[in-house]
């Protein structure tokens, strides 16, 4: 575990959090005293039902172009 002090961590925050994420918790300190710890939130994930995908996708119509071509057209309508 990491420790480093309130300072250095307000300027670190974003990558502190990153490392927190992974896994990998950080220790604030002030004054050499530890004040708080960052870890990562434990969410559940839920396992997707391989039917209801199929369901949800047998009722979306078929794309009537090619990808690119579709992006494109999007992409030269917005300019104007």
């Amino acid at each position: 575990m990491e420790k480093i002090n309130l300072a250095d961590a307000k300027a670190r925050l974003s990558k502190l959090v990153e490392r927190a994420a992974a896994g990998d918790p950080v220790r604030i300190l002030r004054r050499g005293k530890p004040i708080a710890q960052i870890t990562a939130v434990k969410t559940s994930r839920q396992r997707i039902d391989p039917r209801a995908l199929q369901a949800v996708t047998d009722t979306m119509p078929l794309q009537s172009e090619p990808a690119r071509d579709l992006v494109r057209r999007m992409r030269d309508e917005d300019r104007y």
